[in-house]
């Protein structure tokens, strides 16, 4: 599928919208970013391809007052849902063009595949295949050995919400089941083996706190508990104890939230797995209470209800 479906649908809601969130080249092949389009000349700019990654829905609470298209592809509409459900968003107000989606590419795999060479040129084979060329010459490579660990469990690669649909919907063929499959092995080793793996991974951390600015759920920044000192809870040293901290409250409060759309190992620089610990959160909220975010707009998600009894938590046997 070409973006020329996608500019005609665009080219329509402009006339509506005050501004359409779409993808335009970034400074080389491998790396699209972000555009955002309110005249009909930029809509030409428009790209899409696997190097489209980001998400882009995370812009739409800093733009309420405006109303806005965004191109979205399965993984980024469930932001949408859960914004709906927490009221983050007008929905009347935003105008969602769904892309579905085969699999994205992780820019760090493709640069360790070619060595981190200067990207001259990338081409998007029909068989799933990645032409690199670098200066060093030219490398193929499979989607599929280049793509984020979310594209290998996701389950929505169509968009679950949508106002325009560029292109004939995918299902998707993984087991609901092998989603967690990895946290479930992870949960299978000592208490003492998992403490060391994430004192050696936290350790790396620099506290740039990228994954935090990333994740579209994280939307009170402007207060966030790792820079606030009314209240004093963590401080900004180093060292490892506030790392795990911040780490731990980050995830925490992502509880019943997080739509795993990677953007937090995305854009981490230490290249720290720290989607693994929203992926063990979510794997609990599915257990205790059959519940998963951003899928349908209807749900209320666990941490904003109360009831008196779960019915898989037996608090008064505690």
């Amino acid at each position: 599928m070409g973006p020329e479906k996608m500019k005609e649908i665009i080219t329509d809601v402009l006339k509506d919208v005050d501004v359409v969130i779409g993808y335009k080249q970034g400074f080389d092949k491998l790396h699209a970013t972000p555009c955002f389009i309110n005249k009909a000349e930029q809509i030409e700019e428009i790209i899409w391809s696997p190097v489209c990654v980001q998400n882009l829905a995370s812009f739409l609470p800093s733009l309420k007052a405006k109303k806005v298209g965004v191109v979205v592809k399965g993984c980024d509409s469930r932001t949408i849902v859960q914004y709906m459900q927490e009221g983050l968003i007008d929905r009347s107000k935003v105008v969602v063009v769904g892309i579905p989606c085969t699999g994205v590419v992780s820019v760090k795999k493709v640069l360790d595949k070619v060595n981190h060479q200067p990207i001259e040129d990338v081409v998007f084979e029909a068989d799933g295949a990645i032409l690199v060329k670098t200066p060093a010459g030219e490398t193929k490579l499979s989607l599929a050995d280049v793509s984020p660990d979310k594209c290998s469990t996701c389950l929505y690669p169509t968009p679950v919400v949508y106002d325009h649909l560029a292109a004939e919907p995918i299902k998707s063929v993984k087991a609901p089941e092998d989603v967690y499959k990895d946290v479930e092995e992870f949960e299978g080793k000592s208490l003492e083996e998992r403490k060391v793996y994430w004192e050696k991974e936290f350790d790396r951390c620099i506290r740039c706190y990228a994954c935090r600015n990333a994740c579209p759920m994280c939307v009170c920044q402007d207060s966030c508990i790792a820079e606030s000192r009314d209240p004093h809870w963590i401080s900004q040293k180093s060292n490892l104890s506030e790392k795990f901290m911040f780490h731990m409250i980050h995830s925490i409060h992502l509880a019943g939230r997080c739509v795993e759309c990677g953007e937090c190992e995305r854009v981490c620089p230490m290249g720290i797995p720290v989607n693994a610990l929203k992926k063990k959160l979510n794997h609990d909220m599915k257990a205790l209470y059959n519940y998963e975010p951003g899928v349908n707009p209807e749900d209320k998600p666990p941490m904003y209800t109360f009831s008196v009894e779960e019915k898989k938590i037996e608090e008064h046997k505690l």
